[in-house]
């Protein structure tokens, strides 16, 4: 199989337009435009239209889409197999949304390598619209998540919540905070819209980020006010860095766990998950299938 022909189709389906996809995925659009011949031609049928309006996929391109997402993700399992054979039982690469893992990466690899000393783990941090691009694409198998995008071939389930606390380098009130000395937290659309709800007057601000690292150092090096997560707020308090601004209501953000809906059932996901939903905290929450609305 060659796979970088179905990967160049299923960039191009992203950005109909070749001289785009040359460009993210490093290559000239002569390259692009053979790798799509060739395809073609191994398919029998034509897969793009180009015209003045731009590149479009023809009906049998339409048709193609399912098809070569599963090749692709078959592939990536296929090469991880192959790679771990002979030192592994299994081999699992894991993405945790960016606030989940600095609080909880180490724990919950100890508890995964005790619970499956046979299966060798790749882990990245990372935001939850690249896990489910790789997800989606077979560069995962199992994602920790805030925010689902309810993908055909994907399965989520809630598993527990972070909670993120308002703390305060200036007081425990709330009036003491403005636009200047804000530190506005975008950790998900789910708690961007409860962050206005709260806090509607600080809705724009100066500084802004989506990682609660970053902004546990800005606070620590500018001072100010910003929602940081429940074990950072008690870190800082009992430091004398912040205050708690105990008269805004914390934040909860809910946790999914993501995988194929092929996979969802195997032993090794369900061990992994079990894992992290011990270390959340949380009950036995029911599936979330996919189509669902978002909370």
């Amino acid at each position: 199989m060659q796979i970088e022909l179905i990967e160049t189709y299923l960039d191009l389906m992203e950005t109909r337009s070749f001289n785009r996809t040359a460009e993210r995925m490093n290559l000239r659009q002569s390259t692009v435009s053979h790798r799509i011949r060739a395809l073609e031609a191994a398919l029998g049928r034509s897969l793009f239209t180009r015209n003045k309006g731009g590149t479009a996929p023809t009906p049998a391109g339409l048709r193609f889409l399912d098809h070569a997402r599963a090749l692709q993700r078959q592939w990536h399992e296929a090469a991880r197999t192959v790679e771990s054979a002979g030192a592994y039982e299994h081999a699992m690469r894991i993405g945790a949304q960016q606030d989940v893992a600095e609080e909880f990466a180490g724990p919950w690899l100890k508890a995964i390598r005790a619970d499956l000393p046979g299966t060798s783990i790749y882990i990245e941090a990372d935001y939850s619209n690249q896990m489910n691009r790789d997800l989606a694409s077979g560069d995962l198998d199992l994602a920790i998540l805030y925010t689902p995008h309810f993908l055909p071939d994907l399965h989520y389930e809630r598993i527990g919540e972070m909670t993120y606390v308002l703390v305060s380098t200036l007081s425990p009130s709330v009036d003491d905070l403005n636009r200047d000395n804000y530190i506005s937290a975008s950790y998900s659309p789910a708690f961007d819209r409860m962050h206005r709800l709260a806090l509607p007057q600080l809705a724009t601000t100066a500084l802004s980020s989506g990682q609660n690292v970053t902004i546990s150092g800005m606070l620590k090096s500018l001072g100010g006010g910003a929602f940081v997560t429940k074990a950072t707020a008690d870190e800082f308090h009992r430091a004398g860095i912040t205050y708690i601004v105990e008269e805004v209501a914390p934040i909860p953000q809910t946790v999914y766990a993501a995988t194929g809906v092929r996979t969802r059932h195997a032993h090794q996901h369900r061990r992994v998950i079990a894992a992290m939903k011990a270390l959340l905290g949380a009950g036995t929450p029911e599936p979330q299938e996919p189509g669902l609305p978002e909370i």
